[in-house]
């Protein structure tokens, strides 16, 4: 089952992380300074990941493809891993799409 990983990092930042059924991140979050606000991404992340038009297909400089989620007001919202290619980038993007939306959120640290 999907989920939303919680963690606060080095700076004491609220971060998230959703993992689909097998336990591989698919989207990362951006640093929150509050946790309301970390839930305020998630919620975000589940209403946004279903547009197709939020998702900003990108290349890295080495020439990986990756995806950042944007919320409506323009937002990043999220960050892909960096992927092989175009057509593996396309599954991660699906991949959100199917899982964000009935994803269980579970605090880490």
């Amino acid at each position: 089952m999907s989920k939303f990983e919680i963690n606060t990092d080095k700076s004491r930042q609220f971060r998230f992380n959703l993992k689909a059924g097998n336990g591989q991140t698919i989207l990362a979050s951006e640093a929150y300074t509050t946790k309301a606000a970390c839930n305020n991404g998630i919620e975000s992340v589940k209403t946004n990941s279903q547009d197709d038009n939020k998702y900003d297909r990108l290349t890295a400089k080495d020439g990986s493809p990756y995806f950042n989620l944007k919320a409506a007001n323009g937002q990043i919202i999220g960050t892909s891993e960096m992927y092989s290619s175009k057509e593996a980038m396309e599954n991660g993007i699906a991949s959100v799409k199917k899982n964000a939306p009935n994803a269980t959120v579970e605090e880490i640290s």
